[in-house]
């Protein structure tokens, strides 16, 4: 799990922040990306995109490359690294883009950036294994399935709207914004807190009409067609309660749940949830002896 903790709400505790290196085979990583794509490269602009322990090995890969002709980016979505993907947040691409290489292990990160980028092919390098394979995803059942959720949460009345407990998932400023707009709406909030949701909890609830959940927006995308009743993200209910039909386009939906630049109040970083920083924290630099 990996959840960002804004340092404006850690002030007057001291952090110290250790960024976690993996070194890899970088030579082998730059082989590969030149033996697939060199015959094209002056005409594709490649995006390289990873998780945080990898991030040094992009870097270098990136310097590499450009030596040999490569165009490449390491797109960003602050307060992330550059290059670095959250299941839930993920940058916007330029239309430019050609393709998308993501360094790691397992497809949950990489798919974050396939949701939010679908027309762009996406390939993966597994460090551990150096396989370099296509990767796919199937972006037009993952929009059906959440248009029909939407819809039926438009329809509801009594929406369970669950706070999650675990970590730093759940955000109660979220929370209380979906709250008070399900009330404007006319909706009837039932109000729960839990750490972790399973359908065998939820169906204990009588009365229900749709769930909303302010934890993993995942679980909602992921999982959500296994739960009896329609699950939906903050995003999603706060689409079904604007009635705004343009908040959900074809070939687009955000995964920008801790972006800074993000579409609405329904993520964590929206300006609304920003203090203002009146005074300059301290910075106490380690030197090494």
């Amino acid at each position: 799990m990996h959840i960002v903790v804004p340092i404006q709400h850690t002030i007057g505790i001291h952090l110290l922040y250790v960024f976690v290196n993996i070194d890899i085979q970088i030579t082998h990583f730059y082989d590969t990306i030149k033996q697939n794509f060199n015959s094209n490269k002056n005409s594709l602009k490649i995006a390289l995109v990873s998780t945080i322990q990898f991030i040094a090995s992009l870097q270098a890969a990136k310097k590499q490359l450009e030596k040999d002709g490569f165009q490449i980016i390491i797109p960003q979505a602050n307060p992330l690294s550059p290059g670095e993907l959250l299941g839930c947040t993920s940058p916007k691409l330029p239309d430019d883009v050609s393709a998308i290489i993501y360094l790691g292990d397992g497809r949950f990160h990489l798919e974050s950036i396939m949701i939010h980028n679908p027309k762009i092919p996406a390939y993966q390098y597994n460090p551990y294994s150096h396989e370099f394979t296509i990767e796919k995803y199937g972006f037009e059942m993952l929009l059906s399935n959440r248009q029909k959720a939407i819809e039926i949460a438009r329809k509801s009345k009594r929406i369970g709207l669950i706070l999650g407990t675990l970590g730093r998932q759940g955000n109660i400023k979220i929370f209380e914004y979906i709250e008070q707009q399900l009330i404007n709406s006319g909706k009837q909030p039932i109000k729960i807190l839990l750490s972790e949701i399973f359908g065998s909890i939820l169906d204990k609830f009588n009365s229900i009409d749709c769930w909303v959940q302010i934890a993993c927006p995942r679980l909602s995308i992921d999982w959500g067609h296994t739960f009896k009743l329609p699950l939906l993200t903050p995003f999603e209910i706060s689409t079904a309660i604007l009635s705004n039909n343009n908040l959900i386009k074809l070939n687009d939906y955000p995964m920008d749940y801790y972006a800074n630049e993000s579409r609405g109040p329904w993520t964590n970083n929206h300006e609304n949830y920003r203090q203002n920083r009146k005074k300059k924290i301290e910075h106490i630099s380690l030197v090494k002896c």
